[in-house]
């Protein structure tokens, strides 16, 4: 959507002690009420391609609480509808040392789920795993620790290749398998 000039953003250093990002205007991939919609409908179509309803609830919520972990550090830019004035944001990116507790044990909560219901089923899911897990957190060390962006358009196209990041995570998966609870 930056690419298409629909939101904007500007790089404005300082503007937190986290991200120089200056989100400007950004109501289709950040109200509330968008990302309920865009939550439906990612849940509406795993559910007509899976038939599981339980794993459409699963991805529904997944894409809503990403606005709500977006509530805990954006500062109030967050808007609850396209087009309102009023914004939240508790401000977390504010506090280096918060956000990167936070932020590093909220992945960390995330691998151990996913490893406590996967299993590698050959050496690519093992290795390939964890070479992800540690090319994130450079990546993530890189954007807390690191210059800022050269322009809103090269980070526009950076957020496109995180792309390449689902395929490698899809790729690693069909190298695991469900664990059996009943041998755990």
């Amino acid at each position: 959507l930056l690419l298409l000039g629909t939101e904007k953003v500007a790089i404005s250093p300082g503007i937190t002690k986290v991200t120089p990002l200056d989100f400007i205007d950004y109501p289709y991939s950040h109200s509330l009420l968008t990302v309920f919609i865009w939550g439906g409908l990612f849940a509406a179509v795993y559910f007509l391609i899976s038939r599981y309803r339980a794993g459409a609830w699963v991805c529904g919520l997944a894409v809503i609480s990403h606005w709500i972990l977006d509530l805990l550090v954006h500062r109030p830019d967050l808007p609850l509808t396209p087009g309102e004035s009023m914004r939240v944001g508790f401000g977390l990116w504010n506090s280096l040392g918060a956000t990167l507790v936070l932020e590093i044990a909220i992945f960390g909560a995330g691998l151990w789920l996913y490893l406590r219901v996967t299993r590698a089923s050959d050496r690519i899911g093992s290795i390939a795993l964890w070479a992800l897990v540690v090319f994130l957190m450079l990546i993530y060390l890189g954007n807390v620790f690191g210059a800022p962006p050269p322009s809103t358009t090269a980070l526009a196209w950076v957020g496109q290749a995180q792309w390449l990041l689902v395929l490698w995570a899809f790729w690693i998966d069909r190298h695991r398998t469900a664990r059996d609870p009943s041998h755990d």
